[in-house]
């Protein structure tokens, strides 16, 4: 990955930084405890300027993927940029307009969306709603009969493609329950046609997820290509393509092309097969904010034995679930001084053997340390398993914390739970 997709780095005394500021300086501005997860906004709005950029005067939409993070000082960065967002809730669809998102720019995708999640993604006039079966566009059909408007949807279509990738994120493969199967495009579209409540305008997919360069994406994008050109071809409408996200980050031992790289890859397919008159949608999401924020942890003690090493931090995997979820990697460095030759096994406080962060060179025992590129499906996953509190958030621009959403503390769960 090239330094521009970081803002990560040391500076001459070996302490952390992010966006140029120490890291300990923006935790003292913000006066929060740890855990605390720390976002460099500048980053993320370079990341997706660069996006926009390797666009060109093609009409495109990039719509963020919500779900990596759905904090509100990164939805208003990523609008003022001029990007959308791409929603798997009404949840997340409130959140998105309380953010200023225009409803215009936003699509959603799920697999057993709510009447209530339908009905307000109609009301709102949403850019599409990307169905995933059959059935469901029976169900939206209805929804906007009640409602007297008509909406907007566009196919989401299972290409059949196995990306090399961890199960629990590979979703474009025969077994996936994601999308509408190939084999019922034409009858999803005679369905639309018939149907005077749904208006035709797109064809989507998504092959999955951290995918190192654009061969797989390409293969995705290519089902779509023949898919509109078809479609096209029969004198049915069609406004736009989608050929989703997925686009990888380096966490470490990856190295992943950048997202510039999968947008040449589409717009090339896309003129390939004649598609230019179609806007072009794309969905990133772990690529625009994913190496642009960070975990901060102070270290509890440390556990040394004949074998082992350990590092206990007061991180754990409620705060950061992927490595226990999909076996993933993140590096783990001191945040006051660079990392040492000592190698430790960094584990948190949660009662699971799975609330383990893997082995990290960090040399003598630090009093806290940075855990890389958790921008992405970090607190976004994050739950108060254990009876822990969420983590604080803090985030920052022109070198300065900006936003600071602190945790509930551990009183909050309390009382919640003597509630129930």
């Amino acid at each position: 990955m090239s330094a521009r997709m970081t803002t990560f780095a040391r500076d001459q005394e070996g302490h952390a930084t992010l966006g140029g500021t120490r890291l300990s300086t923006l935790l003292e501005q913000a006066g929060v405890p740890t855990p605390a997860y720390v976002y460099d906004l500048d980053g993320i709005a370079r990341a997706a300027t660069q996006l926009k950029q390797a666009f060109g005067a093609r009409r495109h939409l990039i719509a963020y993927a919500m779900k990596a993070n759905g904090a509100g000082s990164i939805l208003r960065t990523l609008r003022d940029v001029g990007t959308g967002v791409c929603l798997v809730s009404g949840g997340e669809m409130k959140v998105a307009l309380g953010a200023g998102m225009p409803p215009n720019r936003m699509t959603i995708n799920g697999v057993a969306k709510a009447n209530w999640e339908i009905d307000l993604a109609i009301n709102q006039g949403l850019f599409a709603i990307q169905v995933e079966s059959l059935e469901e566009l029976t169900r939206i059909a209805e929804r906007a009969k009640a409602l007297g408007r008509p909406a907007r949807v566009g196919l989401r279509i299972n290409p059949g493609v196995q990306i090399d990738s961890h199960s629990h994120i590979a979703t474009g493969h025969d077994a996936a329950k994601f999308g509408i199967p190939r084999a019922d495009v034409a009858a999803a579209f005679e369905r639309i046609d018939a149907s005077e409540w749904l208006v035709s305008v797109g064809v989507s997919t998504h092959v999955g997820s951290q995918l190192p360069t654009p061969k797989a994406y390409v293969e995705s994008a290519t089902a779509v290509c023949e898919i509109a050109r078809e479609r096209l071809r029969s004198g049915g409408t069609l406004e736009y393509m989608n050929f989703g996200g997925g686009f990888g980050i380096d966490y470490g031992p990856e190295v992943a092309e950048a997202p510039a790289k999968f947008a040449q890859a589409a717009l090339t397919l896309a003129a390939e097969h004649g598609l230019d008159a179609l806007e072009l949608v794309v969905e990133p999401g772990r690529s625009l904010v994913g190496p642009y924020g960070v975990l901060v942890a102070s270290v509890r003690q440390g556990k040394e034995g004949a074998a082992r090493r350990w590092l206990m931090i007061d991180a754990g995997m409620n705060d950061l679930l992927r490595p226990a979820l999909y076996g993933a990697f993140h590096r783990i460095e001191p945040l006051e001084r660079a990392p040492g030759t000592k190698e430790w096994r960094v584990v948190g406080p949660i009662c699971e053997s799975s609330d383990d962060f893997g082995t990290h060179a960090l040399g003598e025992l630090p009093e806290r340390v940075v855990l890389r590129d958790t921008g992405a499906y970090g607190f976004a996953m994050a739950s108060e398993y254990n009876g822990r509190a969420l983590a604080s958030e803090v985030f920052s621009k022109n070198g300065n914390v900006v936003h600071t959403s602190p945790s509930p503390g551990v009183d909050f769960w309390v009382e919640r739970r003597l509630k129930a």
